[in-house]
Order: C-alpha cells, then structure tokens, then sequence
C-alpha cells in the first residue's frame, strides 16, 4: 500500500499533532483537506484546457467502529479552526437527506449573506459522521443523486417544487463522511456511482489506531498563521489556478494512469474511480492555494497523485468483495464430520467431543465405515466410548491391549465394543527390509482442511 505525501502547510500540521494522536494520520490530513477546500471553494478554481472548476475535494473515511475516524476528524478542526476564522462554525452542517433540503439549505445561506459587505456566501461544509443513516433516508428521493452531482460540479441548483423558486448559482459545497466498509458495500450501490453520484468521493480505509503510552496527553496548540495568511490570500479575490509547465509531463501520465486503470478493472470496480485525473488536479489546486499561489508545481502534482493513487487503492479494496458471487458449500457428510472431529482433537475423540457437533446418536456414529471404537476404562465411573480413525494404527495399538486384558481376566461384565474390522496383522518376520527415508526440507502440505469445512 502506498504511502500518500502529507504535503504543506496542512501536511505539516498533521504530521506536527500526530505523535500525540490515537488515530490514522490520514485520516485527519484528508478531512483536513476536505475543509480547506470547503473554505477557500467560493473563489478559487482550477482550470485545465480553460475549463475552470471549483476546487472542491469531498472525501469520506472507511473504517469500522472505532477505528479513529471521529478523532482523525477533530484533530482536523484543531488544525484549522484557528486559520479559518469563524468558517467552520458558522458553515458546517449535517443531515441533509434531500435534494430539496440541499438546496434549501444553501439558499438560506446565499439569501442571509446577499447584503453582507463581503457578498453572497453559498459555501457549506456538509460532515456525516453517521453516513449510513443518511443513506438509507436519501433512496427514498431520487432527485437527491442529482442534486449531489451538481453541486460536485459547481453548477447551478433549483429548487422547483416550491411557492418562491430557489436558485443557487456556483454552490461550493464540500461533503465529508465517516461509514464502515460493509455500509459502503451495501448502500453505496454500483449503479448510483455509474451515474456519477458516489465516485465524486474520495474514501480512503483507515489503518489501525496506535496506542499512545500516555492518553493523558493534549494536542499541541497550533501557530495556523501559515495557513491564516493562506486563507485570507485565497478569499480577497477570486483566483483559477492552473498547472505550471514544468508539472505537464507528470499529468499526462496521470492522464494516462487514470485511463489505463479503468480500462483494466471490471466494471464493478472501474465506475468508483473514473475521476481520479479531476480528483487529483482539484487537490493539487487545493495545495497550491495553501502555498498562495496560483500555479501547480510539479512537486504538489506529485503528492496530490499519490493521495489520490491511494483512495483508488482502497476503492478497490472496499468493492472487490462487495458483487462477488457468495460461494454455496456442499454440506458435509456424516462421516466427513465425524472424521474432522476425530482428526481436531489429534486422532482421538470421545462421544462427548463429537455426538454434540455431528448432530447423530453414539449407535449412527459406530456405524460408520472407517471408525474405530473402543472403551476407555482409565477414568473413574462409567468407562467412556472413545473414537479413532481405522487408519491410525497408534491409536488402535493402544486401545487394543486393555481388550485383551479384559479377555483374560474374564470382565464380562461390561460389553466390550469390537471395531468394525480389524487390520491384519504383519509378523516383524514377514515385513520388508527397511528401506532409506528421504528426508525433506519442510513437510509436504495437507491436501484438505478438514477443519474449515466445520466452519
């Protein structure tokens, strides 16, 4: 697995705070990311071919339940809080479930800053940290993909169904996410992401939470005045950031690498990551604008394509198992369970060990062809019924002494059980000359698991 470039400013913080963090430190670099992007999305764009574009970077953290994704997301507002002024408390919201609460919501923000010194505000950071309730309301609206779709692109959003029509022109909102990966597999569906509406994100799977010798330990206080004078250098007039020319040779390999990679997937996998090239170029943008300039070198290409190279990774990771055809076990025989049990417990089982896990009576058990079964009388009380496979012949030499001493000393008493057949005995006289063992370097596999097919 790669390892993505924590890159300026925000990848110095990161790498600043996390010493002292029980959580993965890219987990808090993107969401960090995510909300610089949010910030600075109302006038900054990047622009390819003279195509200019928000530079928006949603993004979503896949990682089981506490795996660290809510403390890699607070590490990031202790990052940013302080360089961003009142943003992130005043633009942050959560629980849209709709298409029409989506573009309400910016509407109110646009129609509440209209008269401001500063004009019209239609930026929103929209954080799910419990995504997956999100999910399961929105398939009940269908315009809600749609609406998703747009304001990813930066177009303009309406609302038409109600009384006063509502238009939000250039909308930069940001989406980030928290959800585990068996949530994604079974809301984030394959055809939604065909349309475009889930592969507009970047997830990325989180690795295992350290744990820290002192949980007593507090952040570091951050300086932010980088990235304050970042923040206020991209939001005093609106900028479009382009690639500089020595960063064009890396980006049409991006290009290239994004084209190849989709033609080579399945298509199941393939749909998740068909913008990965706009991926990357818009988090480029995004690390130029933290750095106060206006052109992509090619050192922030560089770590914005291994940040992205890394979420196409776990794209497909997440998804590899999510279509795949379930696997239908033939069920196991009789015979077959009682001989995984017999060889579980090293050759040897008693009824106990096995009657409860066949799901068969002690007489059923006997029956079977290949047992062996004899009675274990070394213990106090009742003497125990012991099974063995007839082709282990240790254990059969040991069982079979105690029922000749049981022959000669007359215990009838008790009926002995006799094994179904008895091998024929070889004469040390009539056995072959030994011949040489060829000893081998490791001992050849199994050819079976006996074992898994219990499972």
């Amino acid at each position: 697995m790669s390892a993505p470039v924590l890159y300026g400013p925000i990848g110095r913080a990161v790498r600043k705070i996390a010493p002292f963090l029980e959580a993965d430190a890219l987990g808090v670099y993107v969401a960090a990311l995510s909300m610089w992007s949010a910030a600075i999305g109302g006038t900054v764009k990047v622009s390819s071919r003279g195509n200019a574009r928000p530079v928006l970077v949603w993004s979503a953290l896949v990682a089981g339940t506490g795996r660290g994704k809510g403390t890699a997301l607070r590490a990031a507002l202790h990052v940013l809080d302080r360089s961003l002024g009142r943003f992130l408390a005043t633009h942050t919201t959560s629980g849209i479930t709709s298409g029409a609460s989506l573009v309400s919501y910016l509407w109110d923000q646009q129609e509440a800053t209209t008269e401001t010194e500063r004009g019209r505000d239609v930026r929103a950071l929209v954080v799910e940290e419990e995504w997956t309730e999100v999910l399961k309301r929105v398939k009940r609206d269908p315009s809600f993909t749609t609406k998703l779709r747009a304001a990813w692109d930066g177009t303009t959003l309406r609302n038409t169904t109600k009384e006063e029509a509502q238009e939000v022109r250039d909308p930069a909102m940001v989406l980030h996410a928290h959800i585990t990966p068996s949530d994604w597999a079974k809301y984030i569906g394959e055809s939604d992401a065909a349309g475009g509406s889930y592969n507009r994100i970047l997830p990325f799977l989180l690795g295992s939470v350290p744990m820290l010798d002192d949980d007593r330990l507090s952040l570091p206080k951050m300086d932010g005045g980088e990235l304050a004078d970042a923040y206020g250098w991209a939001t005093a007039r609106p900028r479009v950031i382009t690639l500089r020319e020595d960063a064009r040779p890396l980006w049409r390999i991006v290009r290239r690498y994004a084209r190849i990679l989709g033609e080579s997937l399945p298509e199941t996998q393939a749909v998740f990551i068909e913008r990965t090239a706009e991926q990357t170029l818009r988090v480029a943008a995004a690390l130029a604008a933290s750095e106060c300039s206006e052109a992509i070198t090619e050192e922030a290409l560089s770590a914005a394509f291994t940040l992205v190279r890394r979420s196409v990774q776990d794209a497909v990771r997440i998804t590899k198992g999510a279509n795949a055809p379930k696997v239908k076990h033939q069920p196991l025989s009789l015979a077959d369970k009682v001989r995984a049990r017999i060889e579980l417990h090293g050759g040897r089982a008693t009824s106990s060990q096995i009657l409860p896990y066949v799901g068969a009576t002690a007489a059923e058990v006997k029956a079977l062809p290949g047992i062996v079964v004899t009675q274990d009388r070394s213990g106090v009380g009742r003497p125990a019924t012991v099974f063995t496979l007839r082709h282990d012949s240790s254990s059969h030499a040991a069982a079979q002494p105690a029922s000749t001493e049981r022959e000669e000393n007359g215990d009838a008493g008790a009926p002995a059980v006799v094994p179904i057949e008895r091998p024929r005995l070889r004469l040390v006289a009539d056995a072959p000359p030994p011949r040489p063992v060829k000893r081998s370097a490791a001992p050849a596999p199994a050819q079976s698991n006996p074992f898994r097919d219990l499972l």
